[in-house]
């Protein structure tokens, strides 16, 4: 069982939030065959003022309304992990192909469940991992296939960042440090990322091991998590996940047996690749709206044209299942275990 091919997607959005504004919004109403029809947001005037700037015809205050809406064929669930699933279930009940915010869901079992959801439904299923489809990353990967490092040997991630003001508000910290909303802190949100990524570079994690702490007491999720891990065709990596440094840093080097790539999970800095002869820099600049380049891949699959897209609900699963074992014990030890 399978959803017809669409002629235009009409997207609907559960949750009109910050990621919307730039990332993703205008990306579904720039693709082609793809447009905005309507947003939600439990705040009604924060979802109306959303939809009056972005010129979208319709807003609402409360989700099933969005869904039920007949000119909807197609839902992205922007909130915080919390409802992913939720909302995720909510979309596939209707038939309607859903495309979820990352992390995908709480943890592996979440994104398990909407998994099966989807496939019993016959209903599509996509996440926001939206680095898979952009041209810096299309380039490292062009250059592992092409062999210019050799065979790679391993892999190490380093994300450094001091402590920002919006997470010790005294009155009361961000989502995305509550675990119960976010899942952790900002290693889900953000190293989820660089780990996604690398299971398109590299294929799945085979093994993941982990230490998570909080070193800063700001607030109560994780602070800094050291991981260390290894793919199934023997590649092994480490990573540092650090949110008190004095100083930022963004940086993911792959080593082989005959050179290194260097370069950045955010941002659009220059990929560096080194061999014994010398060094040369890649820049391939990120689009206004980075979301856009995964959204068209979407939209086309929908449409049923040629081609797939690369963020697929299997892989996203994937990534949640390393975060789990990393913070499998962190989680116990502090009663922030999360619940389906």
């Amino acid at each position: 069982m399978s959803s017809p091919p669409l002629d235009a997607v009409r997207w609907g959005v559960i949750g009109c939030g910050s990621v919307t504004e730039v990332k993703s919004g205008p990306a579904l109403q720039r693709a082609a065959h793809s447009s905005l029809v309507a947003v939600m947001r439990r705040d009604g005037a924060k979802a109306r003022d959303y939809a009056q700037r972005h010129g979208v015809p319709r807003w609402y205050d409360d989700a099933q309304a969005l869904v039920d809406d007949p000119a909807v064929n197609a839902v992205y669930v922007a909130t915080p992990p919390s409802t992913h699933k939720a909302h995720a279930l909510m979309a596939i009940a209707a038939g309607k192909p859903v495309y979820v915010e990352k992390p995908m869901a709480l943890d592996a079992a979440e994104c398990q469940a909407i998994i099966d959801a989807g496939r019993a439904a016959g209903v599509p299923v996509f996440v926001a991992y939206y680095r898979r489809a952009l041209p810096r990353f299309r380039r490292v990967r062009e250059l592992l296939d092409a062999g210019a490092i050799g065979t790679p040997r391993s892999v190490h991630v380093s994300l450094h960042q001091p402590l920002h003001p919006r997470y010790t508000d005294p009155a009361g910290s961000h989502w995305h440090v509550q675990p119960m909303i976010s899942g952790g802190g900002l290693f889900m949100d953000l190293g989820c990322h660089t780990l996604n990524l690398l299971d398109w570079l590299f294929g799945p994690i085979a093994t993941a091991k982990g230490l998570a702490t909080n070193q800063l007491g700001a607030y109560a999720a994780e602070d800094s998590v050291a991981m260390g891990y290894a793919f199934a065709s023997g590649l092994v990596g480490t990573g540092l996940w650090q949110f008190g440094s004095f100083r930022y840093e963004d940086r993911i080097e792959i080593t082989g047996d005959r050179g290194r790539l260097a370069f950045a999970t955010f941002g659009d800095g220059p990929i560096v690749h080194e061999t014994a002869q010398g060094s040369e820099s890649f820049h391939e600049a990120n689009p206004p709206h980075i979301q856009q380049p995964l959204i068209e891949t979407i939209v086309a699959e929908l449409r049923g044209e040629a081609g797939a897209c690369p963020s697929t609900p299997e892989a996203a699963l994937r990534t949640a299942w390393a975060m789990d074992q990393v913070l499998a014990d962190w989680r116990t030890a502090t009663g922030q275990a999360i619940g389906i």
